[in-house]
C-alpha cells in the first residue's frame, strides 16, 4: 500500500513539474508543457490548449522560464528524495522489529546478533528482614526506610559500548527506564524506599540514567538508549509500576 502511494504521489509530482510556465517580456506567461526553438521562432505545447503552438523568440523572456523550470525540477527531486529515504528507513525498521522476540523481556542486537538477557533475582530488605520479590507480585514493606537490592556486588552481564541501545519488550503497560545500582558487600541497591506510617504510600528513589526512547510496535516493543556515553559501572533495564515496589530488573555491567 505505501509503495502504491508512493508511486501515484511520484507520479502525480512528475507531471506538476512537467508544467512550467513560459514568461513573456511584457509580463504575461503561457503554461506549457514543453518547448523547443527553431530559428527566430519558440514552438510550444499549450497545456491550456492540448495544442502546439509557435511565437517569435524576442517576445519569450527564456532566462526566466528557464531558471523557475530548474528550480520546480530540483524541488520535485528533493521530494521524491525524502519518500524515497523515509522508504528506506522504514524498510529498516521493519528488519530490525523482526530481529526482536515476543516475549517479555530485554535483548540487544550486537553485530547484528540477538543477546537475551536473563530476568535478575530482587529482594526488599528492610531493618526487620530480608523479602524476596516475586516479580508482578507487590510485596508488603514495613514503615520506614527499605531498599530495592540485585545479589552480587557485579553484574555477570557485560556491556562494552558506552551507549548500549536495549530493547524492552513490556509484560504490562508499565513504565521502564535505565538506572545506576549502587554496589556494596554481596548485593546492589537498585532503589531505595520510604513507606509513610498509617497510609503505607510508597516512595521510591532511583538514580535513573537520562535516555531516549522510541516506541517500535503498537504491542509494547520499545527502544531504550542513554543520551550520554555511560562511565564505567553497575546498571540495569528496569520496568516497574510507580509505588508498588514490583520492579522488574534486568543488570548490565558497562565495562
Amino acid at each position: 500500500m505505501r509503495k502504491a502511494v508512493f508511486v501515484f504521489l511520484a507520479f502525480a509530482l512528475s507531471l506538476a513539474a512537467a508544467n512550467f510556465k513560459l514568461y513573456m517580456k511584457d509580463g504575461g506567461f503561457q503554461l506549457v508543457r514543453e518547448y523547443r526553438i527553431e530559428g527566430d521562432r519558440i514552438k510550444y505545447y499549450s497545456v491550456e490548449r492540448s495544442d502546439w503552438e509557435e511565437m517569435p523568440a524576442e517576445l519569450v523572456d527564456l532566462k526566466r522560464t528557464d531558471a523557475e523550470a530548474s528550480a520546480k525540477k530540483e524541488d520535485l527531486d528533493r521530494h521524491a528524495q525524502m519518500i524515497s529515504e523515509e522508504d528506506q528507513a522504514a524498510a529498516e525498521l521493519r528488519k530490525e522489529i523482526m530481529k526482536i522476540p515476543q516475549d517479555p523481556g530485554v535483548y540487544t542486537l550486537e553485530n547484528n546478533t540477538l543477546r537475551i538477557f536473563k530476568l535478575a533475582d530482587a529482594s526488599v530488605h528492610d531493618n526487620k528482614r530480608r523479602t524476596i520479590l516475586q516479580h508482578l507480585t507487590p510485596v508488603p514493606v514495613v514503615s520506614g526506610k527499605s531498599t530495592l537490592e540485585t545479589p552480587g556486588e557485579h553484574s555477570q552481564n557485560i556491556v562494552t559500548d558506552g551507549r548500549p541501545e536495549f530493547y524492552i519488550q513490556l509484560s504490562l503497560t508499565d513504565s521502564f527506564a535505565i538506572v545506576k545500582l549502587t554496589p556494596l558487600k554481596g548485593y546492589r541497591i537498585v532503589e531505595h524506599i520510604t513507606v509513610e506510617p498509617v497510609v503505607n504510600i510508597y516512595e521510591e528513589e532511583r538514580e535513573v540514567v537520562p535516555t531516549f526512547t522510541k516506541q517500535l510496535t503498537e504491542s509494547g516493543l520499545y527502544k531504550i538508549w542513554p543520551q550520554d556515553a555511560l562511565p564505567k559501572g553497575e546498571y540495569a533495564v528496569i520496568e516497574y509500576n510507580e509505588g508498588k515496589i514490583d520492579a522488574r530488573i534486568w543488570d548490565f555491567r558497562v565495562q
